[in-house]
């Protein structure tokens, strides 16, 4: 392209998703090149267009954006692997000394699942199975599950068996999940029998905690399950704008970036 080098930032956005549309994934070094710019560049082009919902970063460069009704299952969520961790890290600062705490399903609960300390004297509820085995390895643990039926996608308990248990169970801090949040539409998930469980959650806990990590934010999915008014606590990285930060703090939200 050869006055790539003048082209300022809303022409590269223009030409960036020119380029999706056309081939359905762009690779971030062919890119730069192509547009003339540097990697770092090309990075926070892609991240603001993120940020709008008009792509989905990706290893390597992007694929256009999720449909609302699309779910990933649990175990191929890979992207913002560094980042989950750090969120994971920072969450286990905030399990109580004793007590009871619900984990719910995601990809960044299950990490903070991983780093679960062994000396915590606790009981733990989770409505998702690979939480519940892979805490059963730390004795000092009494761990629930919530019973139901078991989705596909996500390992988690759905359904009025779960919601019973729910309705019959105190916690001290809830570790919550979404699939997409926004200042309009709260927190939103594709499938209504989590959203109604994940809803649940809610009033099952004195301390509700969303563990998510930046690219979760700007985006709806299909089902809300709570408004961002609903948490005390959003532990996120550093990924995310300083726009979304200042909104969040002005609704009275503690917020914690790693």
């Amino acid at each position: 392209m050869s006055d790539a080098r003048t082209l300022h930032a809303d022409e590269r956005y223009h030409a960036i998703l020119a380029r999706l549309r056309e081939a359905g994934r762009v690779d971030a070094a062919s890119l730069a090149a192509e547009l003339g710019v540097t990697g770092e560049t090309l990075r926070r082009d892609l991240i603001q267009l993120e940020r709008h919902g008009r792509l989905r970063r990706v290893h390597g460069g992007a694929v256009p954006p999720e449909s609302l009704a699309f779910e990933p299952a649990v175990g191929t969520r890979t992207e913002f692997a560094a980042e989950k961790t750090r969120i994971a890290r920072a969450a286990l600062a905030h399990l109580p000394e004793r007590g009871a705490v619900l984990i719910d399903a995601g990809s960044t609960t299950e990490r903070m699942v991983e780093l679960f300390p062994a000396d915590k004297q606790l009981a733990v509820f989770t409505n998702t199975l690979p939480i519940a085995l892979a805490l059963l390895s730390r004795p000092m643990l009494t761990v629930h599950t919530l019973g139901g039926r078991v989705r596909d996608n996500t390992l988690a308990e759905v359904d009025e068996w779960a919601l019973r248990a729910l309705r019959e169970t105190n916690v001290d801090v809830a570790f919550l999940g979404a699939n997409a949040i926004s200042f309009d539409r709260g927190l939103t998930t594709p499938d209504p029998s989590e959203a109604a469980v994940k809803h649940a959650m809610l009033a099952s806990a004195q301390r509700r905690i969303l563990l998510a990590d930046h690219s979760k934010f700007g985006r709806v999915s299909t089902v809300q399950h709570a408004e961002l008014t609903d948490l005390d606590l959003i532990i996120t990285d550093t990924g995310l704008s300083p726009a979304d930060a200042a909104a969040i703090e002005a609704l009275g939200i503690e917020l914690e970036l790693v």
